[in-house]
């Protein structure tokens, strides 16, 4: 059973303060668009960077005037992109007039190598192949993922809040939890943990018992040796994993939730509410070939 509400297999995009965005997978139309939207600043760019090149390499060495002119089509067509790509978090000039952004497949926000690895990738996908590969790429990829956004483990979603699609939705704490969790000082907790944590809730029905527990175990202790008050006694390491994203969550919302609702049909949704049974679930007993884990997860007594 997954310590959160919902189907794991039905991923929900979630930030970096453990928001989870109900975004939708951005489609090939609204990616058309916005990469022509950047190609309107890009390729002028690009010429006037190769016409001042070639003016100011005027009775320079040939070799030299190729060199410059290399250095110029690279800065545009990579470090460009990739430069407005870091310092927007994700939105080229293109994406942000059509609503879109890129994020790593897990929801999170993305980082300089991100945004290097896809323009690199864009020279092979549009530039070498006048954008056949790019497109043949985004057709066969479910989630309409290029070559770029594969390798890189990131895709395009549009975040613009509609009628149809919308908004941002805080983490479930699991019932009995609430009381506890919002006592928790959460400002020590290292975001690579919460980043696991949130990982392993998702992936939870698709994990062998024994492996999932050990897992959490292992991941809850790492979380509580950073995170008071100590959990309550008898709370499974998953209640625990999931309790404390929740109220990260619950805090972040109500601090500034990541996209405010334009319309009176576009408000935040509740999410559903976990099974009853989560907090006193039973754990799994691990096969006897599989070692208990060790120096983990310590249930207060």
């Amino acid at each position: 059973m997954n310590p959160l509400a919902g189907d794991p297999t039905d991923t929900v995009p979630v930030i970096g303060e453990a928001v989870a965005l109900d975004l939708r997978v951005a489609q090939l139309p609204s990616r058309t668009l916005a990469l022509a939207i950047d190609l309107l600043v890009q390729v002028p760019l690009l010429i006037v960077v190769l016409v001042l090149t070639a003016w100011a390499s005027t009775g320079l060495d040939p070799a030299l005037t190729a060199a410059l002119a290399l250095v110029g089509t690279v800065a545009v067509l990579v470090g460009y992109p990739t430069t407005v790509e870091t310092l927007s978090h994700g939105r080229s000039l293109g994406k942000l007039a059509m609503g879109l952004r890129v994020v790593r497949d897990d929801g999170g926000p993305t980082r300089f190598r991100h945004a290097l690895g896809r323009a690199l990738f864009m020279i092979i996908e549009f530039w070498l192949t006048s954008g056949a590969l790019g497109l043949i790429a985004s057709l066969v990829s479910v989630q309409g993922q290029r070559l770029g956004d594969h390798f890189e483990g990131t895709l395009v979603v549009n975040e613009r809040v509609t009628r149809a699609a919308i908004v941002a939705q805080v983490s479930t704490i699991p019932p009995g939890l609430e009381g506890w969790a919002a006592t928790l000082d959460l400002s020590r907790l290292p975001e690579p943990a919460a980043a696991q944590a949130r990982q392993l809730l998702a992936r939870w029905s698709s994990l062998a018992p024994d492996v999932r527990e050990r897992l959490a175990t292992t991941l809850a202790g790492e979380i509580a040796a950073r995170v008071t008050p100590p959990p309550l006694p008898g709370c499974p390491p998953a209640a625990y994993l999931a309790a404390v994203l929740g109220e990260r969550g619950r805090r972040a919302y109500l601090a500034g939730p990541a996209r405010a609702p334009s319309s009176p049909d576009a408000r935040p949704r509740p999410a559903a509410p976990p099974p009853q049974s989560l907090v006193n679930e039973p754990r799994d007993p691990a096969p006897p070939s599989v070692p208990p884990p060790g120096g983990g997860f310590v249930m207060p007594s």
